[in-house]
């Protein structure tokens, strides 16, 4: 069985723009923190519906939660990003992170 011929590396390079580089990675990063503080949030909300937690715990999470979400805008706008930049289109699937509000 013979192989397929392999095409010079030259012709599979991908041209990246060390600008949008950048801004892309620090998008995909910043995306899987976003959905990771999602999770946390609905973890922390199923918890407390559950009752298991004290009124002091719950105090702690809501705190932590709105810091954490209030960091997230901070770096948002730091590296000029809206919220819509971080929810990744899954096509059929739809997005990946929950409609605001």
């Amino acid at each position: 069985m013979a192989l397929p011929e392999r095409e010079p590396s030259d012709r599979r390079r991908i041209a990246v723009d060390p600008e949008t580089g950048a801004r892309d990675l620090v998008c995909l990063v910043l995306t899987v923190v976003e959905l990771i503080r999602e999770l946390m949030e609905r973890q922390a909300l199923r918890r407390v519906d559950e009752g298991d937690l004290s009124d002091e715990q719950v105090e702690a999470i809501g705190q932590t939660l709105m810091a954490l979400e209030q960091r997230m805008a901070e770096l948002r706008e730091h590296f000029g990003l809206s919220p819509d930049d971080l929810n990744i289109d899954l096509g059929p699937l739809g997005h990946l992170l929950a409609p605001e509000g």
